[in-house]
């Protein structure tokens, strides 16, 4: 059980979106920090916002706020952590944009309660 655990809190580590953010020369894909910058990022640029999520969708997808506006957030099961998280406490996501012909949602791949 305890290797369980320290493998959960390891894999945001070895994610692709932590992954991605450590080169900065040429080329590189800047992180997005806002819902707005996300709205018009590129398909799998990674993200890292700090707001609210304000309202459950459907199954995994929420309604997520910033000072910059509102997005859809796709949150597996297995990313939400133990405690509680109400519409006012505030959460950092970390994930990439799913971007397809009609719509933009952040994929979230770690999500934890700012305290």
């Amino acid at each position: 059980m305890k290797r369980f655990t320290l493998a959960l809190l390891l894999v945001p580590l070895f994610s692709t979106a932590a992954l991605a953010t450590s080169y900065t020369g040429p080329g590189a894909v800047t992180q997005v920090t806002t819902v707005a910058a996300a709205l018009d990022a590129a398909d799998d640029t990674p993200v890292v916002l700090q707001g609210q999520i304000v309202k459950r969708l459907q199954d995994e997808l929420y309604e997520f706020k910033d000072a910059s506006g509102t997005i859809n957030v796709e949150i597996d099961d297995e990313h939400w952590p133990a405690q509680a998280i109400s519409e006012t406490a505030v959460v950092k996501i970390s994930g990439e944009v799913d971007r397809d012909l009609t719509s933009r949602e952040i994929d979230v791949e770690h999500l934890e309660l700012v305290k």
